[in-house]
C-alpha cells in the first residue's frame, strides 16, 4: 500500500477564478448509527477548522459563544441530534461544507434529504460494535446517490473488536473494499496511537493526538521499548498482512464509491481527527454534476444554481426567523442577486444569505457551487425548490416519504385553532412532520416516520408557538400520494373516495387508508390510479 497517490485536485487557474473556487469545496455529511460519536466527531472536526476554539462553543469574530452543533432544546436534553446543522469552515485551504444529520431514525427522513446536498460522507463505526442498522440504512442511499465514503473508526481507546474483522464485515456487509489509511497501535487500554500507512510514521495518543502533519518516524520496535505492554512481533505481523490483505488506495474506486479508505481514532480525546480531516481534504470529490429534469448541470457553469434541501424555523426564537437551507449546484452567488424561483416563474432577491455555524451564523458575500447557504424567507421557498438565473430546470431527487404513523392534534383551546393550523403549516414546510388536510373538512392530520417526531413536534409547538397539543389515535394508519397519467380518471377517483382524500402542504392529493388490507383491496380496483410511498421533485410544478 506504499504506492497510495494523494490528489488534492489543486486547480491551476488563478486564485479569482471559479474554478478554482469550486475546486476548494468539500461538501461532506457524517453518517452513523446513534451513539458512535457522530456529534463528538462534528465538534472536533470544527476544532480543527477553527470554527470552535473548544469543543461544543463556535467562535465567531473573536468571541466565544455556547454554540453547540445541537442547539435544540430537545437534542440537549436528551443527548441526540434530531435536525440537520450546517456549519462551514475553512482548513487548510479548502472549504469544508459539514451538514452534521440526524442519527435516530425516527428522523430519516431529514437525514435522506441532506444526503441529496452532499458529495461525500464520513461513516462513523463504533470499534466495539461494528456495523449497526442504522448504518446499513444510511450507507444503502449513499450507494443509491453514488456517494463515496470515508470511513472513521471511532473508540479505540476502549474495549474494542478485532481491527481485521471491523474491516471483514464492512467489505462483507456492504460490498465495499477497505484500504486503512492508519492503522491502530495496540486497542482498548493499551491503544498507543496510529501507523500511517502511506508514510511510515507513527502519531501517539499521548500528546499528538489534535496535531496534523507529519507523523513522528518511531521504529515499532522503538516504540516497544517505551511502552513494554506493547506485543512488538503482533503489531509487525498485522501490518504485514494489512498490507497484503488489503487492496491499495484507488481513488477512481473510492469516487465510484466502490472502495473506502479507512481512519482509526478516538473522537472523544481527539485524536486521528486531524488524519481524517486531511484525507477528506486529499481525496474526497469537489462539487460535482448534479440531475435536473433536462440535463445534468456542472459545477463549474457560470450561472448559478440551487436547489432547497431543508428549512428551518425560529433558530432565532427572538426573531421567529425561517430559513431555507440550499444547494448551490453551479456558479457563484452574491449577497443581493435576482434567482428565478422555477416552481412559480417568478424572481426574488437573495439579499441575505447566510452561511453557518450551527445556529450562529454570518452574512455571505458571495458563495460558489458547494456551498451550503441560508436564505431567509417568510414561506416563499418550499423543500424541492429550485433556484436559477433564468433556466427552467429543476433538480431532482429531493424525497418525501410516506408516513408511518398518522395521528390527529388535539389542540386544548379551541380559540387558537388558527395560530395551530399556521403553525403546522411552517412545521410541515420544514419537514418536521407532514400535515394532511382532509378534504371533506375534517381537522388536520399529522405523519411521521417515528414516534420521535410527535415529541418534537410537541415540544416546538409548546416553545416556539405557545400552543399545548397532545395527540390522538386517526382512523387512518397509512398515507399514499396518488396519482394518473389521465386526470379524468384521477378527479373520477378523488370524488368516489372523498372522504379518504386529504390535500398535503403542496396541495397534491393524498389517499388515506385505514390499514393495509383497504390500501389493497383499493389499489386493486384503482384502475390507472398510482399510489406512491414517495415523492419526488421530478418536473416543475
Amino acid at each position: 500500500m506504499s504506492d497510495i497517490a494523494i490528489s488534492t485536485d489543486a486547480p491551476s487557474q488563478p486564485p479569482s477564478s471559479l474554478a478554482h473556487e469550486v475546486a476548494r469545496r468539500r461538501t461532506f455529511a457524517i453518517i452513523s448509527h446513534p451513539d458512535a460519536g457522530k456529534t463528538t466527531l462534528t465538534e472536533k472536526l470544527l476544532l480543527f477548522g477553527g470554527a470552535i476554539n473548544l469543543a461544543g462553543q463556535v467562535k465567531a469574530k473573536g468571541e466565544r459563544r455556547t454554540t453547540r452543533s445541537d442547539w435544540m432544546k430537545i437534542e440537549r436534553d436528551r443527548g441526540i441530534s434530531v435536525v440537520t446543522s450546517v456549519m462551514t469552515f475553512e482548513f487548510e485551504g479548502l472549504v469544508f461544507n459539514l451538514l452534521d444529520t440526524p442519527g435516530h431514525e425516527d428522523f430519516s427522513e431529514d437525514t435522506y434529504r441532506t444526503l441529496t446536498a452532499v458529495d461525500s460522507a464520513v461513516m462513523v463505526i463504533d470499534a466495539a460494535k461494528g456495523i449497526e442498522a442504522r448504518t446499513r440504512k444510511l450507507f444503502e442511499v449513499c450507494r443509491l446517490r453514488d456517494i463515496p465514503i470515508i470511513t472513521f473508526i471511532n473508540k479505540m481507546d476502549r474495549e474494542s473488536r478485532d481491527t481485521f474483522d471491523i474491516l471483514d464485515e464492512i467489505e462483507k456487509t456492504l460490498a465495499l473494499d477497505t484500504t486503512p489509511m492508519t492503522w491502530p497501535v495496540g486497542r482498548g487500554r493499551d491503544f498507543l496511537g496510529t501507523y500511517d500507512v502511506l508514510t511510515g510514521g507513527v502519531r501517539l495518543l499521548e500528546g499528538g493526538g489534535a496535531k496534523t502533519g507529519a507523523a513522528e518516524q518511531i521504529a515499532i520496535e522503538d516504540l516497544g521499548k517505551r511502552n513494554p505492554n506493547l506485543d512488538v512481533a503482533a503489531v509487525k505481523e498485522e501490518l504485514e498482512l494489512a498490507t497484503e490483505a488489503c487492496k491499495p488506495f484507488d481513488l477512481e474506486a473510492f469516487r465510484e464509491g466502490h472502495l473506502t479508505p479507512v481512519y482509526f481514532g478516538s473522537a472523544l480525546r481527539n485524536f486521528g481527527v486531524g488524519d481524517l480531516l486531511q484525507g477528506l481534504g486529499r481525496y474526497a470529490p469537489p462539487p460535482r454534476a448534479q440531475d435536473s429534469n433536462l440535463r445534468k448541470v456542472e459545477a463549474d457553469e457560470p450561472k448559478m444554481s440551487a436547489f432547497v434541501f431543508k428549512i428551518q424555523a425560529n433558530m432565532d426564537p427572538n426573531h421567529r426567523d425561517r430559513i431555507a437551507f440550499a444547494r448551490l449546484c453551479s456558479g457563484k452567488l452574491t449577497r443581493g442577486m435576482k434567482a428565478k424561483l422555477v416552481r412559480t416563474g417568478k424572481n426574488m432577491s437573495l439579499s441575505a444569505p447566510q452561511f453557518f455555524f450551527a445556529q450562529d451564523r454570518s452574512v455571505a458575500d458571495e458563495a460558489f457551487a458547494g456551498d451550503v447557504v441560508g436564505i431567509p424567507n417568510h414561506g416563499t421557498l418550499r423543500i424541492g425548490d429550485t433556484l436559477t438565473e433564468g433556466e427552467d430546470v429543476t433538480f431532482v431527487g429531493v424525497p418525501s416519504f410516506a408516513p408511518e404513523i398518522v395521528r390527529r392534534v388535539r389542540l386544548g383551546d379551541a380559540m387558537k385553532a388558527k395560530k395551530l393550523k399556521e403553525a403546522l403549516q411552517q412545521m410541515s414546510e420544514e419537514g418536521v412532520v407532514q400535515v394532511f388536510r382532509p378534504r371533506d373538512g375534517a381537522p388536520a392530520l399529522v405523519g411521521v416516520v417515528g414516534p420521535l417526531q410527535l415529541d418534537v413536534l410537541k415540544a416546538r409547538l409548546d416553545a416556539e408557538y405557545q400552543l399545548p397539543v397532545d395527540f390522538e389515535v386517526s382512523e387512518f394508519q397509512l398515507a399514499r400520494w396518488i396519482s394518473a397519467e389521465d386526470r379524468k380518471k384521477l378527479d373520477t377517483f378523488i370524488t368516489t373516495n372523498n372522504s379518504s382524500i386529504a390535500d398535503d402542504v403542496d396541495g397534491d392529493p393524498v389517499y388515506l387508508a385505514k390499514n393495509e388490507f383497504y390500501l389493497g383491496y383499493t389499489r386493486d380496483r384503482a384502475e390507472g390510479i398510482v399510489f406512491s410511498e414517495i415523492k419526488d421533485v421530478k418536473k416543475v410544478a
